[in-house]
């Protein structure tokens, strides 16, 4: 049985992960209370007990952690972006392929990927492998988020009226300055030239996220198809248990689509006449946003089948 211990459990995500590792007896977790939970000495006693520590912490307490950790051979998985492009963490994205999998089995230290990168990456990765899509080209992304993406302050503001930044507002477009900290995630593992058009939104919900990538075809190199655009996604997913290309044509898609599960689903849509594509992942910005991929990692770097305890 391998000791996992969760710091920061009482955390949204961390909320989420002791929730399917509950009935999981190839593991015993390690949670601390409200008192040692606030002490360093217990974190990094509880960090060295452990096999496997789950960080669902803010950036700069993540990278506290992982300096506790050193010198020892306790193996971390870090669910927030203070790592993501750090080259001494793997990245936690086992179906972008290569030897990305195999990494993650064998790394002492994995970064979970972000919500947004995941449905991003999950559209962009493999055209630009597959040269449909040029690595300068000026891409665009628009996204919605659930709020429970924003943490227990957004829950609030959300949910209690008397939160100190309560809002009634259905729709909330951010970072219009157009600075977001997941933007060097996504172009680093996107293999693009250049960091995204980034357009995030949160909305009332509490889980799901649409991430849409548009495409004016018949501007680019080579001038693909949707069909080329959907073969391309379809290969690199092939016999995927997790991430699924569909072949529908949908008038409509909500953001709830894949809400409470860990998986992924991906749309390749658009006006072939026109030369015009819409990408869309659907994931739940808990699930294979945060939580389910914690789980999927923890499996692969326990020698377990992958999808063993996901919601799919």
């Amino acid at each position: 049985m391998m000791r996992v211990f969760i710091d920061g459990a009482a955390g949204t995500t961390g909320l989420e992960i002791v929730d399917r590792l509950a009935n999981r007896p190839e593991f015993d977790l390690l949670i601390l209370g409200d008192a040692e939970r606030k002490s360093a000495a217990a974190r990094a006693d509880a960090i060295a007990a452990a096999d496997i520590t789950i960080l669902c912490l803010p950036d700069d307490a993540a990278r506290d952690a992982v300096a506790l950790a050193e010198g020892t051979n306790a193996r971390i998985i870090d669910a927030s972006s203070a790592h993501r492009i750090d080259p001494r963490f793997a990245y936690g994205f086992p179906e972008l392929g290569g030897d990305v999998r195999r990494a993650i089995e064998q790394a002492r230290l994995v970064s979970n990927p972000g919500c947004y990168p995941t449905g991003f990456l999950a559209l962009v990765r493999p055209l630009v492998a597959d040269g449909l899509l040029p690595a300068d080209w000026p891409v665009s992304v628009n996204a919605v988020s659930g709020y429970s993406g924003g943490g227990k302050a957004m829950v609030a503001a959300f949910e209690n009226a008397d939160a100190p930044d309560a809002t009634s507002t259905a729709h909330r477009a951010y970072a219009l300055g157009l600075g977001h900290k997941h933007l060097g995630e996504m172009r680093v593992h996107a293999g693009l030239a250049h960091a995204p058009l980034f357009t995030p939104a949160v909305t009332r919900t509490y889980r799901g996220m649409i991430v849409e990538v548009p495409l004016p075809l018949a501007r680019l190199p080579g001038a693909p198809t949707l069909d080329d655009l959907r073969q391309s996604l379809a290969s690199a997913y092939a016999g995927s248990p997790i991430v699924r290309v569909s072949d529908a044509r949908p008038a409509t898609l909500d953001i709830e689509r894949m809400a409470g599960t860990d998986g992924m689903e991906l749309f390749v849509l658009g006006d072939a006449v026109a030369g015009q594509a819409r990408l869309v992942a659907l994931l739940d910005n808990l699930g294979k946003g945060a939580a389910g991929a914690a789980i999927q990692n923890l499996n692969i770097m326990s020698g377990l089948p992958e999808t063993a305890g996901l919601r799919l």
